[in-house]
Parts: C-alpha cells; structure tokens; sequence
C-alpha cells in the first residue's frame, strides 16, 4: 500500500478505518523526528507481536511539548508520517495532539502497547490504562547507539 494511504490525521476517519484492522492490533507512538536504523529495528520488532502496527504519531504542536529541545521537530508532521508510513513493517499512522496518546489507546484499545527501552512499564502513564481492558504492554530493548537525541548533539557540534 502506498505511504500517503497509510496516514490518518483525525480520529473520525480513525473510527470508520478501525473498523477493518486486523487484530490482534498493536500500537506504538512517538515523534519519528529523524528517522534512523534504531527506529526501524523498533517498529520490525513491534510489527512481529500482533496482526496490525498502527504507529501513533505526535504533531509538531505536540513535540513542542515535550522539552525535546530547541527547533525540535526538524521535520514537519506530513512528512515524518509519510517516512514512517513507507515502512513496510508499519500498517497504519495517526497524528494525534494530545502529549501523550492516552486518548488514541482508549479509542483503539489495542491488545499489545509498545515503548522503546528508554522506558519502563512502571513509569508510563499508559499502562494501567492498556491492562484496564486486558492489554499487555511491552517494552522493546533499547537499539544501543542509535538515538535522534545523540545523533542532533553530534551533528550540532
């Protein structure tokens, strides 16, 4: 399917599209600012743990929020979701607002959320929502040497 079919960017298209995805669904969000192999490994193993990835994507308003630091993001939201849409391992992408994607797991209640090692299942807000209707929440390792954040202080010297 070809990346732009794959981007949804309001939840009343998510409502009728949610309809047809295959479950078991897994979910996983982020900003995908600058897209790199850490990234891939990431969403190839998530995409192994159910039928359908649907990838949760912050809008530039929402990346801003999260003290990624200064001119973050680089790229804009159209185009981090068409990269990450091309992926072959990534089934759908929806932009949501929110900080955080608590709204989109309540509205989609897949059966397995995924976060990056960089995160533990004990500090996420999300995780006592997913286990409220019988999810799972995974924490994928960490891909080690591969970080937005590393790679932005390397080209910024």
């Amino acid at each position: 399917m070809k990346a732009a079919r794959k981007i949804l960017f309001d939840y009343e298209t998510l409502k009728v599209v949610q309809l047809d995805i295959r479950r078991p669904l897994v979910f996983t969000n982020g900003v995908f600012d600058i897209l790199h192999r850490g990234h891939v490994e990431y969403l190839e193993r998530a995409a192994e743990l159910g039928s359908t990835l649907l990838v949760g994507l912050n809008s530039d308003a929402s990346v801003r929020t999260l003290g990624k630091g200064e001119g973050r993001p680089f790229n804009k939201v159209e185009d981090r979701a068409f990269v990450v849409a091309g992926l072959m391992s990534v089934d759908l992408v929806v932009v949501f607002e929110e900080a955080t994607p608590e709204v989109l797991l309540q509205e989609l209640r897949p059966e397995v959320y995924v976060k990056g090692g960089d995160y533990s299942a004990q500090t996420l807000k999300e995780t006592d929502l997913v286990k409220s209707w019988g999810g799972e929440v995974k924490i994928m390792p960490y891909v080690l040497g591969f970080s937005t954040t590393s790679l932005v202080k390397r080209l910024r010297k």
